[in-house]
């Protein structure tokens, strides 16, 4: 299927205005780029609505961690609770960038959405981000009673770098605990692995949004090289995968990530976990906040979110 009319004339309009590419830069320079594409040109009147916000901090390994609470407009004894963790290549992103995602989440699926400010490499490489989030799923899970009410429905989610926080979060959590009731992965970074082969890679290396060399980039940030087979980092290397939660994967046609995100998710199915898989034909990386502009990749959110809200009943 050719790309997306909304979303091509996006990237024609990148591409036109000489815009550098994320790893031509400095971490901070791509942060203040990010933010600006995603919060100073964002306008309020797009955001779902929810019943209220609340911005705190709780403890964590290296120190506080900022978090956003999303509360639906109406609660019930059954109301489910959502920790989510942003993407951003473990290098950029924050509260703010992902506040459109926390209030989707929050209205679409009628849930309490707890959003998680983890800290970022360089500066806190591989696995302070992965850790932060491990904390914050635990601190809701003993918190549960004040937030969503209902034990039994916890969930983890992220799009890209936080889908991968997610499902480490999910795997750590099937011995350790607490018990989680499912995981939404929207086109998750999941293989590191030096040796592996995802064709998606080349064919949407360039002019797709996310580029090869941006992955690149994020990775030399994030870890080591010998990090890159920590199965906490490439969780699609993890040998066995059964007793998971039931998972929601969603990639998209034209995404360097799409066919490693199938992988996870084909390997998940094989173990016995419960998992729904979408691919969605002429979308890039980043589609979970285009729907403003892409009617496409609005009716894409509203099918994972969808089939998120199923599967926590």
């Amino acid at each position: 299927m050719p790309l997306d009319p909304q979303i091509k004339a996006i990237l024609d309009l990148l591409a036109q205005s000489g815009t550098p590419s994320l790893a031509s830069g400095t971490p901070e320079q791509a942060r203040a780029a990010f933010r600006f594409t995603t919060v100073d040109m964002r306008d309020p009147s797009t955001l779902a609505p929810v019943g209220s916000v609340e911005n705190t901090q709780i403890d964590g390994p290296g120190g506080e961690i900022p978090i956003r609470i999303y509360r639906p407009q109406t609660m019930t004894a059954t109301t489910p609770t959502i920790v989510f963790f942003h993407g951003g290549g473990f290098v950029i992103g924050d509260l703010d960038t992902h506040d459109d995602a926390g209030r989707l989440l929050c209205h679409d699926i009628e849930a309490v959405v707890v959003s998680v400010d983890y800290r970022l490499a360089p500066e806190h490489r591989f696995p302070a981000g992965f850790d932060d989030c491990l904390a914050a799923t635990h601190w809701v899970a003993a918190n549960v009673a004040t937030l969503g009410g209902d034990a039994t429905r916890i969930a983890v989610a992220g799009d890209s770098a936080g889908g991968n926080l997610a499902a480490a979060v999910a795997i750590d959590a099937r011995v350790a605990g607490p018990r989680l009731a499912a995981q939404l992965l929207i086109y998750p970074a999941v293989d590191f692995h030096p040796d592996s082969d995802h064709p998606s890679r080349i064919e949407n290396a360039e002019g797709f949004f996310l580029t090869q060399a941006d992955m690149e980039w994020f990775r030399e940030k994030y870890l080591t090289d010998a990090e890159m087979l920590d199965p906490r980092a490439s969780v699609l290397h993890v040998e066995d995968l059964s007793g998971l939660p039931p998972a929601v994967v969603g990639v998209a046609e034209f995404d360097p990530l799409r066919d490693e995100g199938e992988a996870y998710a084909k390997k998940l199915a094989d173990a016995g976990v419960q998992t729904v898989l979408h691919r969605f034909a002429g979308l890039v990386h980043g589609f979970y906040g285009m729907g403003v502009l892409s009617p496409a990749a609005a009716d894409a959110v509203r099918t994972l979110n969808g089939d998120f809200k199923k599967i926590l009943g």
